[in-house]
């Protein structure tokens, strides 16, 4: 071999290697296992779009949920165990009460990716809600949504009365609410342990994405899916991250690890609230499992609740959560999920068009000098 094509050769990678080594290694988790979305398409994505964004500056090594769960994802960014993590804020509803609000419209929840734009675009825009991630010592950059929910069940459900007695795992009070409002019976349990309840007869079923079936192997559990919509879960903190690594990064590292986090979201709404919907629903049906349409009365019923559950959501954020004006961020928020529903039919559900509009209407308007200080 040529000695100047073997010395320019051990020259790149050096060059290489140096700048691996200077490269910021952030330590990443999305507290859920490799088969969920917010680990294969929402961390292992933003793994993969660092680098590119931020010119081989960033990079991310992912810990897992036996590091950090994510009922221990606000403990491990505290702790700065985990510097960039998904943290659910449903979790923690007193200490975050603007995010619960925003979740507290599940039920009004049609389109995914509508819903994580206009959860991010709140969260972005409104100082009080920023206020409240500076208390806990996080700084947000941007939600993701699940499809629209349905029912999971051993039972089939048909009519209002069908709902009768069921124990539904919820996954949140609107969930909760919907349940008790048809007799069901809400139960309190983490989306992890489904399973596990299920197989131990503790529920009758879940409140939740079909791609649970696929997620957490409820495919061999569940005999029922319910043809019905009942809400997205969007108030998420997909990418959240610790104020000492916030601070340690430049104001370009920033904006990097904000436009990776935007692609991510969009990914990862896309493979939760499309992708793998249609993927778990093929697989139901050659499982045997029996897909089964509501009458129309519950639907109507269903969907009435949903429109008056609204004034539920303010009343609870105004009298738990202390928001006096929760009328009016209610409404803000609504008015964004409005405006992202027409974008959304404008663009169509291309993930790089909608991380295109996400990027320009939300991050590019964002001072990232001071955003999250």
């Amino acid at each position: 071999m040529n000695k100047l094509l073997v010395a320019t050769t051990a020259a790149i990678g050096l060059v290489a290697a140096a700048t691996a080594a200077d490269a910021r290694d952030l330590r990443i988790a999305p507290g859920a296992p490799p088969a969920h979305p917010s680990n294969s398409h929402l961390y292992q994505k933003l793994q993969e779009y660092l680098p590119e964004e931020s010119n081989g500056e960033l990079t991310a090594t992912l810990l897992g949920p036996e590091v950090a769960s994510l009922g221990q994802m606000k403990d491990a960014l505290q702790s700065q165990l985990v510097e960039v993590g998904n943290l659910l804020p449903l979790y923690f509803p007193a200490d975050l009460p603007n995010m619960a609000l925003a979740g507290e419209l599940a039920l009004s929840g049609r389109s995914p990716q509508a819903m994580a734009a206009a959860m991010t675009e709140y969260m972005v825009t409104c100082d009080t809600c920023q206020d409240e991630l500076k208390k806990f010592g996080m700084v947000y950059l941007g939600s993701g949504s699940s499809d629209v929910y349905t029912l999971l069940t051993k039972k089939p459900v048909k009519t209002a009365d069908d709902l009768k007695g069921l124990r539904l795992r919820s996954g949140g009070a609107p969930f909760s609410r919907w349940a008790d409002h048809f007799g069901a019976v809400p139960v309190n349990v983490s989306v992890t342990d489904t399973f596990e309840s299920l197989s131990q007869g503790t529920i009758d079923g879940s409140i939740a994405s079909v791609a649970d079936l696929l997620s957490f192997r409820l495919i061999d559990l569940v005999d029922y899916v319910g043809v019905m919509e009942l809400g997205t879960y969007h108030a998420t903190s997909d990418f959240t991250v610790g104020e000492a690594a916030w601070q340690s990064l430049s104001v370009e590292e920033r904006e990097a690890l904000a436009r990776a986090s935007n692609r991510a979201n969009v990914d990862f709404t896309y493979r939760w609230g499309y992708e793998m919907p249609k993927e778990a629903v093929e697989a139901a049906k050659e499982a045997g499992i029996e897909f089964v349409e509501p009458s129309q009365e519950l639907i109507d019923a269903s969907n009435a609740f949903a429109e008056a559950d609204i004034q539920n959501a303010i009343d609870r954020s105004k009298n738990q959560f202390g928001l006096d004006d929760a009328d009016e961020r209610v409404h803000r928020f609504l008015d964004l999920v409005d405006k992202w529903t027409k974008i959304i039919d404008e663009v169509g559900n291309d993930p790089v068009k909608i991380a295109e509009k996400t990027q320009s209407e939300i991050w590019d308007k964002v001072d990232f000098s001071s955003y999250g200080l």
